[in-house]
């Protein structure tokens, strides 16, 4: 047993030391690393720099188009002609040939107003690109903190579960010393070993935890070595407890991004109506263009023939019917249109009720918050008068374990309750369209 206590200690020895040489992060370096690596910010970005590629004025068909198209052919025949006052004339490997070449401007002069409504759509779409961007950096960003903070979080539990290996280890320093004295038994000696043990096990499960908690804070990131081993900076999760549901909710209509990506996307669809009606107007099309053209004879009354110019008119055109299509599609966009509006209040409606909620536990958690405060003053205490009631032989070991299981259990509920505010906090600012604040 002495061997595996032995070995424990190196263990933790070991880690104690390699902490030393490990990477410090803070939380805005953390935001920074992922924010310039992480893949879906990178697919976002890309996917933002197409939509803003897409809105030009030749894309919406504000510009003319002009070809330029060349052609050469040929035949080869070999004929023959029988003469009506008898005889034959036979021409064999008749080598006929047509080349040209020309340019052609064709441009929409009007099309029932399409083109300055498609024009103002893939600005939509763009405005939309850059808030869906926004959407996934605010969102990383969020899981990036509450990341974070787990990890704070998970090595306080791992710092509290070593506390409480090194009071096991005083008891049964403690136990063993009476052994010897002949005024305890060896069962207590016993009893002590195997908490002990038990504590040993349990420190050595939140090992993993943290381990997982840090990989799980690289893969955020997106550095290569998922395994990289860092320390944080902060060594507390700090609840900020000004937070006003009034201001929240003022911030949140305002500049959520989702309801502001619903709002876009109302607008989009009042476009596709806009565009769908364009097909009732009349159109006016304009060609105009210039060819030229050679064509070469091995028989006949010329040896070639050429010919060039100007060509040019005006399309003018209107669909009178077309089986009750154009009235369909109108119909159907109106219902898309009152759909988008629907989606939008359905949108609003969940993000009111996740402030309610989230709010509502934010705040019953800083009320719980003060409450664990105090009571992990009171066990701490009332370790260490029992600790010496111990020392004395005036308490028994199954009390003082609880005294210290107490002490422990005060610790774990006091930092997850903080960590539990601290996710309220995250996601009541994320909803509020304020994450960035972490970070500026």
């Amino acid at each position: 047993m002495k061997m595996r206590f032995l070995f424990l200690n190196i263990l933790l020895l070991s880690a104690f030391l390699s902490a030393g040489g490990q990477s410090v992060y803070t939380l805005k370096e953390c935001i920074s690393t992922g924010l310039e690596k992480n893949f879906s910010i990178l697919v976002a970005r890309n996917s933002e720099t197409i939509s803003a590629n897409n809105f030009t004025k030749g894309n919406a068909g504000y510009l003319p188009s002009l070809d330029l198209t060349s052609h050469y052919s040929g035949t080869l025949n070999n004929t023959t002609q029988n003469l009506a006052a008898g005889g034959q004339n036979v021409s064999n490997g008749i080598n006929n040939t047509t080349a040209n070449a020309g340019v052609a401007l064709g441009w929409t002069i009007f099309n029932g107003f399409a083109v300055q409504t498609t024009y103002k759509k893939l600005n939509e779409l763009k405005q939309l690109g850059a808030l869906n961007t926004q959407l996934t950096i605010e969102n990383l960003i969020a899981d990036i903190i509450s990341g974070y903070y787990n990890y704070i979080e998970q090595v306080q539990m791992l710092n509290n579960m070593k506390y409480a290996v090194t009071l096991s280890k005083e008891r049964l320093r403690i136990d063993e010393d009476r052994y010897l004295l002949g005024s305890n038994s060896k069962l207590q000696v016993l009893q002590s070993r195997v908490y002990l043990n038990a504590d040993s096990s349990m420190l050595s499960k939140q090992f993993e935890v943290v381990r997982a908690a840090r990989i799980r804070l690289n893969e955020l990131m997106a550095v290569e070595d998922l395994g990289n081993q860092f320390i944080s900076k902060d060594t507390s999760i700090e609840v900020n407890p000004q937070l006003l549901y009034e201001k929240l909710l003022e911030e949140t209509i305002t500049g959520n991004p989702s309801l502001i990506i619903a709002t876009r996307n109302k607008v989009i669809s009042e476009l596709d109506y806009k565009l769908i009606t364009s097909r009732s107007y009349p159109y006016l099309n304009f060609s105009t263009g210039y060819s030229y053209n050679l064509y070469t004879y091995q028989t006949g009354t010329y040896n070639n023939q050429i010919t060039n110019g100007m060509n040019y008119g005006l399309t003018l055109g209107f669909t009178i019917f077309d089986g009750f299509n154009q009235r369909r599609s109108i119909n159907n966009s109106a219902l898309e249109l009152k759909n988008k509006e629907l989606k939008y209040l359905e949108i609003e409606q969940c993000i009111k009720a996740d402030l309610i909620t989230i709010y509502s536990a934010y705040s019953n958690n800083l009320r719980l918050i003060k409450l664990e405060e105090q009571n992990l003053q009171t066990a701490s205490e009332n370790l260490y008068i029992a600790l010496e009631r111990y020392k004395l032989g005036s308490l028994a070991g199954i009390d003082l374990r609880e005294v210290q299981k107490s002490l422990l259990d005060a610790k774990e509920r006091l930092l997850s309750i903080q960590y539990q505010t601290k996710l309220a906090e995250i996601s009541l600012v994320l909803i509020s369209g304020k994450i960035m604040s972490y970070y500026n």
